[in-house]
């Protein structure tokens, strides 16, 4: 989907919305770059669930998982936890009343051979499906099946924020759908009872449910990222003691209303959060809201993203974060890249004039672009000659 927001969107946001606020990894030494370059260089949060298509390759991406789909442990059932200490005791009730106004979101990864999964939840009854960037980053394709009517729909990404970690989608050709109702994130407080809800295990079907209560608020913790030893910090968090789960990712944290308070931002293989086990966390609604209008608005900044993704075509050495410019592990064949003669081993060092200092530096920058845009690439061969070209960046994936 081109810049723009889609119609629609103005009554759906409830009054009141605060300010808004406030990521995935892969294997060994490759740092997957479908649309530009590591795409988990400065990330943290992976795919709620990943898995890859040929176990066997070398190359199997997403969340640098090795397939099996237990994340740090948890059992992937998709049945929940129940109610956790001092939880709802009508937890089942709850998850019934919410449950018709979210999706199951599954995701190719075709540069990756792996798919992923994750939860969504539905602003508007014509399809427009807030999500966790992450559980979106770098898919190829993207089904969503709605759990109100058992309708599966190809969804386009209307555009992201990948420091937040909040994503929008399109389904096509969707109507009348079953919305959430959206609670006010400002008026929660610590021992609120909740229930999260998704699509715990990347299983699909009925969401799965966990009850607990919130536990902090305002919080922040720091995601690392095994693949390259860096780490970011999640801010402004929901705390809650419910079990969310890999795969809960996007999905919905209701108060005992069933109103949604929060996006469910659950860990993935690959990273970790740095903070004592049997916590979840929560983005809230509030701020992922007001992030969304901004997306819907077509204003894009340094954060934000609207419409397609510019697309470079390389694969880079995750190895090389220490140092300065992004080594192509690969160019991908017949992409941008490989076009002007970029190949395997060579390092770019800058992209219209502005240094390269590590693949994270590289995927910013060609973030700034859309798809057909000319940009100058400078670059080192292995023997250390320099070259630079022109490149006509292609469309590619989300980052």
């Amino acid at each position: 989907m081109g810049p723009g927001a889609p119609a629609g969107w103005g009554p759906i946001w409830p009054p009141g919305t605060g300010p808004a606020r406030p990521r995935r990894t892969l294997p060994n030494a490759i740092t997957a770059l479908l649309l530009v370059v590591a795409v988990l260089v400065g990330l943290g949060l992976g795919h709620g669930v990943w898995r890859p298509s040929d176990t066997s390759s070398s190359q199997s991406a997403g969340n640098g998982s090795s397939g099996s789909g237990n994340i740090f442990g948890q059992n992937p059932s998709g049945t929940g936890s129940g109610s956790s200490s001092g939880g709802p005791s009508d937890v089942n009730s709850i998850a019934a009343k919410v449950s018709p106004g979210l999706v199951d979101i599954d995701t190719d990864l075709s540069y990756q051979d792996g798919e992923a999964a994750g939860t969504g939840i539905v602003v508007t009854s014509t399809g427009e499906v807030l999500t966790n960037n992450h559980v979106i980053t770098q898919a190829t394709e993207i089904q969503v099946t709605d759990v109100g009517n058992g309708r599966t729909y190809k969804a386009d990404v209307v555009g992201y924020d990948r420091t937040h970690d909040v994503a929008v989608l399109q389904l096509q050709n969707a109507s009348d759908l079953t919305t959430a109702t959206f609670g006010n994130s400002s008026k929660v407080s610590v021992g609120d009872q909740v229930v999260g809800l998704g699509n715990a295990g990347g299983v699909g079907g009925s969401p799965a449910s966990a009850g607990g209560t919130v536990t902090a608020l305002d919080q922040s913790i720091t995601a690392s990222d095994s693949s390259d030893g860096t780490s970011e910090q999640l801010a402004g968090l929901i705390q809650v003691n419910a079990d969310i789960e890999p795969g809960d990712s996007g999905g919905a944290l209701v108060n005992t209303n069933g109103q949604v308070i929060g996006i469910d931002t659950a860990a993935s293989a690959g990273f970790s959060f740095q903070t004592s086990g049997g916590q979840g966390f929560a983005i809230p609604i509030n701020q992922a809201l007001s992030i969304a209008r901004q997306i819907e608005s077509g204003q894009s900044t340094a954060s934000v993203h609207i419409g397609t993704t510019a697309f470079l075509g390389v694969l880079i050495n995750a190895t090389n974060v220490a140092g300065s410019g992004a080594t192509l592990h690969s160019a991908i064949p017949g992409g941008p890249a490989a076009q002007v003669g970029l190949t395997e081993g060579d390092t770019i060092t800058a992209v219209a004039g502005k240094t390269v200092g590590s693949p994270a530096t590289l995927t910013t920058l060609i973030q700034q672009y859309r798809p057909g845009d000319k940009v100058q690439v400078d670059w080192l061969d292995a023997s250390g000659r320099s070259h630079q070209a022109t490149v006509t960046l292609g469309s590619g994936p989300a980052q």
